[in-house]
C-alpha cells in the first residue's frame, strides 16, 4: 500500500480510506482477522510501468465485478480449482522478480543504508514485533536525522487515453483473478479453517469473492486500490496475535484516522527511499518464494519457468497464457511417459 502511493502515484487519501472501509467491513462481516491486502499482480505491474489511474480503477471494477457474480453464482467453487498450480506459481515468482528490481534500484541509491535498513526489518520479522510498523518508525527518523533521501513526492498519474482499456484488462485484471481465484478465495479459506476451527465455517470461498467483489466495485471507482483478502495475511495476523474481528476494525479506524487528519499521509514522503525498496524486496521474496514453487513436482518445474520468464520478459498476460500451453504439454508429455510403462 505504501509502494503504491509513494511510487505509483496514487492519491493518498482514497487509498487509505479505501483500505479502513475494507478492513471495517470484513471485521464485522467475519468476526475473525480475516486480512485485507491490495491485489498484487495489479500493484506489481503498477510499479514497474506507466499505469494510468482509470486503468487501476477500472482494473479494480472489471475483477470486482467478475468476482461478485461468481460468488453469487456459486461457480466460484469450481473455478478455483482450474488454474494450474505451476502457472500460479509462474506467476507469483514472475511478479516477484519484477518487485525485487525496483526494490534493489531504490536500495542502489544509498548501498549501505540500503543493507543496514534490511538487516534491521528481517532482524524485526525474526523478533515476532509488529515489523512493518516498528520498522517505518524507526526509517522515518533515520531519514529525519541523518538526511537520507525520500521516495519521492507525491504525484496523482494522469488518467484517460485510448490504452486504458487494454491495460486493465490485459495487464491487470486477468493476471489478477489468475491469483486472486487462488490466494485470495481458495487458500484464504483454508488457512482460517486451518487457524480457527468452526469459528471460520463462514469464511468460504464464495463469501471471500462476494465480500471481495463487493468492496472492489463500491471503492475502486473513487480512487481506492484494488483490494482482496490473502492466505498469507490471514497467516501473520494470526501469528501477531489477532483473534477476533476486532482486529481488522481496529486497523481500518487508525486508517481512517490517518487519512482525515490534516497532513496526516503525508508523513508517507518522509519514509527514505532504501528504507521502502528494504519492504519491496521482503514482499518481493513473500510473493515469489511460495509454497508451491517448493512442493511443485519436477514436471511443473519448467512450466514454472516458462511462465516466470514469460511475466518478466513480456507482461503477466503473456505468462498466464504461455504458462497455461506449457502446463497442457507437460500433462500430455506424462500422460505418454506413462502409458508406455
Amino acid at each position: 500500500m505504501i509502494a503504491a502511493v509513494l511510487l505509483g502515484g496514487l492519491e493518498p487519501g482514497p487509498v487509505l480510506l479505501g483500505f479502513a472501509a475494507f478492513y471495517v467491513f470484513t471485521g464485522l462481516v467475519y468476526r475473525l482477522p480475516v486480512p485485507v491486502q491490495p491485489m498484487k499482480a495489479i500493484v506489481a505491474v503498477m510499479l514497474v510501468s506507466a499505469v494510468p489511474a482509470g486503468a487501476m480503477a477500472l482494473a479494480g471494477v472489471l475483477v470486482g465485478a467478475v468476482l461478485l457474480v461468481l460468488g453469487a453464482s456459486g461457480w466460484i467453487d469450481r473455478l478455483v480449482r482450474l488454474v494450474p498450480g505451476s502457472v500460479v506459481a509462474g506467476l507469483q515468482l514472475g511478479l516477484g522478480l519484477m518487485l525485487a528490481m525496483i526494490a534493489l534500484d531504490l536500495m542502489a541509491e544509498a548501498p549501505l543504508w540500503g543493507g543496514a535498513a534490511l538487516g534491521v526489518l528481517l532482524a524485526l520479522i525474526w523478533s515476532g514485533w509488529p515489523a512493518a510498523l516498528v520498522f517505518l518508525g524507526l526509517a522515518m527518523g533515520a531519514g529525519a536525522v541523518f538526511g537520507l533521501p525520500g521516495a519521492g513526492a507525491l504525484a496523482v498519474v494522469a488518467p484517460g487515453g485510448p490504452d486504458v482499456m487494454t491495460i486493465a484488462i490485459r495487464d491487470l485484471a486477468l493476471p489478477q483473478l489468475a491469483l486472486t481465484l487462488t490466494n485470495a478465495v481458495l487458500l484464504t479459506s483454508i488457512v482460517m479453517k486451518d487457524g480457527f476451527g468452526a469459528r471460520a465455517d463462514r469464511v468460504t470461498p464464495r463469501r471471500l469473492a462476494l465480500t471481495s467483489g463487493l468492496a472492489n466495485l463500491c471503492l475502486a471507482p473513487f480512487g481506492a486500490l484494488p483490494m482482496c483478502h490473502g492466505a498469507g495475511g490471514a497467516v501473520a495476523h494470526r501469528r501477531f496475535g489477532a483473534r477476533t474481528g476486532g482486529a481488522p476494525v481496529m486497523m481500518g479506524v487508525a486508517l481512517a484516522v490517518l487519512a482525515l487528519l490534516p497532513g496526516g499521509y503525508a508523513a508517507l514522503a518522509l519514509i527514505p527511499a532504501v528504507a521502502l525498496g528494504a519492504l519491496l524486496l521482503v514482499a518481493s521474496a513473500d510473493l515469489a518464494i511460495s509454497r508451491r514453487l517448493f512442493d511443485a513436482m519436477p514436471s511443473c518445474r519448467p512450466v514454472i519457468a516458462v511462465t516466470a520468464v514469460a511475466v518478466v520478459a513480456w507482461n503477466p498476460l503473456a505468462g498466464l497464457v504461455l504458462g497455461t500451453l506449457a502446463e497442457i504439454v507437460r500433462k500430455a508429455i506424462v500422460r505418454r511417459l506413462f502409458a508406455r510403462v
